[in-house]
């Protein structure tokens, strides 16, 4: 069982940044596809943004709107979300997740929120 840790949340005011962590002891987490998910209360989950094995990332456009960007540290088995220009509709708890097939496909498997493991979360609440 692939354990996921995230952090990084918190509270920030409408038009800060925050820059999201998840790791894992898992060394093979770096053939993986990684991804973030959002939740919102009383709203269904969001696809984020995934990451493949080879760099090769996607995000919900329409969500990011350019302010997110995903990416990878493979010495570290870890996995980041940088948001910035972060609106208060960006609260949620944010959940880091991973797919054993590092490929496009699993890119494309991700954006459905077919993973194979999640994390916990981590709020992010965006509020002045």
């Amino acid at each position: 069982q692939v354990q996921l840790a995230e952090s990084g949340g918190g509270l920030v005011q409408p038009g800060g940044s925050l820059r999201l962590s998840c790791v894992t002891s898992e060394q093979s987490i770096n053939t993986y596809t990684m991804a973030w998910f959002r939740q919102a209360p009383g709203r269904e989950r969001q696809f984020v943004a995934a990451i493949g094995e080879s760099g090769s990332s996607t995000s919900d456009t329409n969500l990011v709107k350019g302010r997110f960007t995903i990416s990878r540290d493979i010495a570290r088995n870890a996995v980041f979300l940088q948001m910035n220009n972060l609106e208060p509709e960006d609260t949620a708890v944010y959940y880091c997740a991973a797919l054993r097939d590092g490929t496009k496909f699993g890119l494309t498997r991700a954006k459905f929120g077919n993973m194979d493991y999640w994390g916990k979360g981590t709020l992010v609440t965006v509020s002045s």
